[in-house]
């Protein structure tokens, strides 16, 4: 009897320890951080995607204008149409991405969309080159497009894993915490001496620009952040309308917005398109990622190796977006970057 006793006894399971229950939970929350950085990066993916096709389609729509005896304007044509829409499905989606992943992922994503330029463009060649003459020309685009894969691979595996929510209280939190003040006196002492140089002394490089436009986007991600994370838990139920800061940020995103494509534009009529989309990609991003890291603590808390392994990513990106751009000519006034040639023999809309 003392030996069946002590069998009974012995089968009987263990209370979990709370080391295990521990454990479990941050399995279960380490998983539950990923999906969520999986659902934000393919949300990002498929807005710069869909934002690429709908900006060549609008090119495609004032090219095939130009270049024929049809009188309409632009935007009484279906295909100029059909870009706005999908301009705007890309842009909600690259928006809602932002309340899924933190910021330091998103932002390095919209190297996609040159992929993707890169890509339309080469499907829309004008002249038919020789097997080796094509890539010799373009294999600078191609090596870029790898290049710019496997740096959007790192970015996603090694991405950090902060997902505080994005409460009222905890943005004004954040808004006021020392790091940020620091971050953000040092940003506007730069910006102001980047535009007194620019204005008054005519310092026009494109560094002096985009840096400007860089600055400018660093505090619109992280508006945009909050804004996308406060009417996400909205609508999930916990309303966060009611909160002032909701008002602010929503100012501060238009504003910088606004400022940020005053500058663009000015830089477009100086700079060749493709060396603004190069060294702004790299210029933003940077500025970018510094402002969540500091702002919304994204690094907090992770692995040396991945965040060696997620700026490894970065820079591959970098490389990849500079040499795709770099291989693109230089634009000449009034001629189409989608030569007409190659266009469809069909009627505009």
């Amino acid at each position: 009897m003392d030996g069946a006793h002590s069998a009974g006894l012995q089968l009987q399971p263990l209370p979990p320890t709370s080391g295990a229950t521990s454990t479990s939970l941050s399995s279960s929350e380490g998983s539950f951080s990923y999906k969520e950085n999986l659902i934000g990066a393919l949300l990002a993916i498929f807005g710069h995607l869909v934002v690429s096709i709908a900006l060549n389609l609008q090119k495609y729509c004032h090219i095939r204008l130009a270049g024929s005896k049809d009188p309409r304007a632009y935007f009484k044509t279906k295909t100029w149409w059909l870009g706005l829409l999908l301009l705007l499905l890309g842009e909600l989606g690259v928006f809602a991405s932002y309340a899924f992943a933190p910021l330091s992922l998103i932002v390095p994503l919209s190297a996609v969309s040159v992929i993707a330029s890169a890509i339309i463009g080469i499907i829309f060649i004008k002249e038919k080159w020789k097997p080796k003459d094509f890539v010799r020309r373009y294999v600078l685009s191609f090596v870029g497009c790898g290049l710019a894969i496997v740096g959007t691979y790192l970015l996603v595996t090694f991405a950090p894993n902060s997902h505080e929510k994005m409460t009222g209280e905890n943005i004004a939190r954040h808004l006021v915490s020392w790091p940020f003040l620091l971050y953000m006196l040092v940003a506007i002492v730069l910006f102001c001496l980047l535009l007194y140089f620019y204005k008054e002394r005519n310092a026009n490089s494109i560094v002096v620009i985009l840096l400007l436009v860089a600055l400018l986007g660093s505090m619109t991600v992280v508006t945009v952040k909050a804004v996308s994370g406060m009417l996400v838990l909205s609508i999930q139920g916990n309303l966060q309308l009611d909160y002032p800061i909701f008002y602010v940020m929503v100012v501060c995103m238009v504003a910088t917005a606004i400022y940020q494509a005053t500058f663009l534009s000015e830089a477009s009529q100086i700079y060749d398109s493709s060396l603004i989309a190069s060294v702004g990609y790299i210029l933003s991003t940077t500025a970018a990622i510094t402002a969540g890291a500091i702002f919304y603590l994204d690094f907090l808390g992770e692995e040396a190796l991945h965040i060696c392994m997620f700026a490894l990513g970065c820079l591959i990106a970098f490389l990849g977006v500079f040499l795709i751009t770099r291989n693109r000519k230089k634009a000449i006034p009034f001629e189409p970057y989608i030569s007409m040639d190659a266009m469809p023999d069909e009627g505009a809309g």
